[in-house]
């Protein structure tokens, strides 16, 4: 089928299943202009936890849809591809963690929700790249463990006095980016102002001009009367950006940085798994219960 007769299928399917569609800023084009929400991962986790429809079709990364699951046990979530998994998320283990806990007894435990169901259960709050430093200048103790981004972690380590025990994990995409590819985009474009995701490596983020989460780029190339921006963040944003802002010149800092997991999901996937009602997410009642405390424990802070 043409990607015209995809939509008007899913959107079928989605009335008549009482469906919505939500998708990360890095899905595919074609996913993002079919999608009835299109955000980061704090707006996505407000949406699922508002939301009133009874599935939830989750076109973003199996973390996300996991999110979407436990802030909506009641609700059918949806993830149309099995292989659309975030590596970061799989680089911190429960057990492990558990370990680490009781080195650092007095600590709290703040998880990035890129992170799975089981390490949010045993966590005290979860944050996103747009409110950790929120998250952790709001707890009431001097100690904390950062799960599992290195890289925000060391971010959030500049705006507050509190000491940070960070995991050793990270975005593979966002690591990506180099401060050669800073210094080559200052010289080819003096005038632009680069923005970046604050999961980049420390080298990176001291020397670009505004360091956002995805929803934070969006809102400030919106309202910023610039007219170039070099963007440090996975290839997908700039289409929203570039439909949302058709006067002003978007660019990749240095080569194109993509994710095979937020692309593992096309047009037909999303309309097999409305047709099908198949990918389901399904987690254990007790991880649930965990993982939900941490997550609106964040949601009460942001």
């Amino acid at each position: 089928m043409k990607n015209q007769e995809l939509i008007h299928k899913i959107n079928k399917l989605k009335s008549e299943k009482d469906a919505v569609i939500l998708a990360h800023n890095y899905q595919i084009p074609e996913i993002q202009q079919t999608a009835d929400f299109l955000g980061d991962s704090l707006d996505l986790a407000r949406k699922a936890h508002s939301d009133s429809h009874s599935v939830i079709v989750f076109c973003g990364v199996k973390f996300m849809a996991e999110t979407a699951k436990i802030l909506s046990p009641d609700k059918k979530v949806l993830l149309p591809a099995t292989d659309a998994n975030c590596p970061m998320a799989e680089m911190a283990e429960k057990r492990a963690l558990l370990k680490l806990k009781e080195q650092y007894p007095d600590a709290q435990v703040v998880t990035y929700v890129n992170s799975t169901a089981e390490v949010k259960a045993i966590s005290d709050v979860c944050c996103t790249s747009a409110n950790s430093v929120k998250i952790v200048n709001n707890l009431d103790t001097d100690t904390i463990i950062f799960v599992p981004d290195k890289n925000l972690g060391a971010y959030t380590q500049k705006f507050t006095d509190k000491k940070l025990i960070l995991w050793d994990g990270f975005c593979y995409v966002h690591n990506q980016f180099s401060s050669e590819e800073i210094d080559g985009a200052k010289q080819n474009y003096p005038d632009a102002v680069i923005m970046v995701h604050p999961e980049c490596t420390p080298e990176v983020i001291k020397k670009a001009d505004k360091v956002f989460s995805t929803s934070g780029m969006v809102k400030f190339a919106k309202e910023s009367d610039k007219k170039t921006f070099i963007v440090g963040t996975e290839q997908g944003l700039i289409h929203r950006l570039k439909r949302e802002n058709p006067d002003k010149q978007f660019l990749s800092l240095g080569a194109a940085k993509t994710c095979r997991g937020m692309k593992a999901i096309k047009l037909i996937d999303v309309y097999n798994a409305l047709k099908n009602d198949q990918h389901q997410i399904h987690l254990r009642d007790d991880v649930m219960t965990g993982a939900r405390k941490a997550i609106e424990k964040m949601l009460d802070y942001a």
